[in-house]
């Protein structure tokens, strides 16, 4: 049998689980313009989040209500739309994924993912 169809990662984790997980990243990921975490997790996170990112750029009262609705938190997504989207001057390919090592418990490989463009948070909060 052949693994045509399948998208994504699982994670180990049921479906509302793993959605969670990814909301949790991309929340934090926002808020910090940076974080740490496993190269699966990174890799997964930068595939849902630079979708996320474009959708901010188009702006509108439809899109942010779908931001809203996509990461549960209305704070990380006004900031995403009012505060990220605006300073972001390219048109895809704005996360960069840096591996970083070796978690020390279970040797698991761990990285940075990070915004390519430097971000003012000035209006933030």
């Amino acid at each position: 049998m052949h693994r045509h169809g399948y998208k994504g990662r699982k994670f180990g984790r049921e479906t509302d689980q793993r959605r969670a997980l990814q909301r949790g990243l991309m929340r934090s990921l926002i808020l910090n313009q940076e974080i740490t975490t496993t190269l699966a997790r990174a890799k997964e996170l930068r595939r849902t989040t630079e979708k996320l990112i474009t959708i901010a750029k188009k702006g509108g009262l439809a899109n942010r209500r779908l931001l809203i609705a996509r990461l549960n938190d209305l704070e990380s997504a006004t900031v995403l739309i009012d505060v990220i989207a605006p300073q972001i001057k390219r048109d895809s390919g704005y996360l960069r994924v840096e591996r970083v090592g070796f978690r020390r418990g279970d040797n698991a490989e761990m990285a940075t993912i990070s915004f390519v463009d430097d971000i003012e948070m000035e209006g933030a909060k």
